[in-house]
């Protein structure tokens, strides 16, 4: 059963990352609110490890190949794209650019893991592509892009793309939710330099954020990032990567619905692209 709703499940979770970031942005800077969100995540999954009694790794080892996924899956990628948006980047950039990561993990899958990658996925994977770009096409502004703030998008990119692959050669081992925990003290170890490094440590605790951190750690740092580790465990990579072509139509969605953001032809057809491309790379 789970593995049937886990998919749908995480890209439904997953989307609503950018739903939070909108409502965040005002009353924090993005990685204060980051840093902040993966000390509740350590302290959540810390409750519930002790609880259940997980074991914890038994290697030195162990623990250093979860913290490097966490760098790579939440420091680098989270911060990469936060930091971004917020100096300059069009969010439909940092959303065109997060699109590359199922073509380069697709390229990079049969080097580093050994997967095939068939003709047939190659076709999902540019035709999801094809649709994702349509859908935050119309969100592209013609103002100028800061090259700084597209190359750290694009560092973010490769981020997530190299964790996700990291994190199937090496966390399969490990209890899922210890593993998620070691990664989290990871991501807070190499996102506490920089926010004294870049930022002030502003963070204002309105009900908004509040709200909207309660979600991010329960919802999305606890629950999407479960699933995302539990998919890496049970598939190929690729497969996992391109649910993320359908990450922009539901996120799209969403907007539409609370915000009252308005949805095109163009993106109409691009959310319809999109889920044609997942069925077709994710057909068995």
């Amino acid at each position: 059963m789970l593995t049937r709703l886990a998919p749908p499940l995480f890209v439904l979770i997953w989307a609503t990352g950018f739903i939070v970031a909108r409502i965040v942005a005002p009353h924090a800077e993005p990685l204060t609110f980051l840093l902040v969100r993966y000390v509740l995540a350590l302290l959540v999954l810390g409750g519930i490890v002790l609880a259940v009694r997980a074991p914890w790794p038994r290697r030195p080892r162990e623990w250093g190949q979860a913290m490097v996924a966490g760098v790579l899956l939440h420091g680098f990628y989270l911060g990469g794209v936060f930091w971004s948006v917020k100096h300059g980047l069009p969010a439909g950039i940092s959303a065109l650019v997060a699109g590359l990561q199922p073509l380069v993990t697709a390229a990079l899958a049969g080097p580093l893991l050994g997967e095939t990658v068939t003709g047939r996925k190659w076709a999902g994977i540019l035709t999801g592509l094809a649709g994702a770009s349509l859908v935050v096409a119309p969100k592209i502004g013609d103002g100028g892009v800061p090259p700084l703030a597209l190359g750290v998008c694009f560092f973010g990119m490769l981020s997530i793309t190299l964790g996700t692959i990291w994190q199937k050669r090496t966390g399969h081992t490990l209890d899922l939710r210890v593993n998620a925990l070691v990664q989290y003290v990871g991501a807070a170890l190499v996102t506490l330099p920089l926010v004294l490094l870049l930022e002030e440590g502003r963070i204002e605790f309105t009900p908004p954020l509040i709200g909207a951190m309660a979600w991010a750690v329960l919802g999305l740092s606890v629950g999407a990032i479960g699933l995302l580790l539990y998919l890496i465990r049970q598939g190929a990579v690729v497969g996992v990567a391109t649910l993320l072509y359908l990450v922009p139509p539901v996120a799209a969605l969403m907007a539409f619905a609370l915000f009252g953001e308005t949805l095109s032809l163009v993106q109409m057809i691009g959310m319809v692209l999109a889920a044609t491309g997942v069925a077709v790379a994710s057909r068995s």
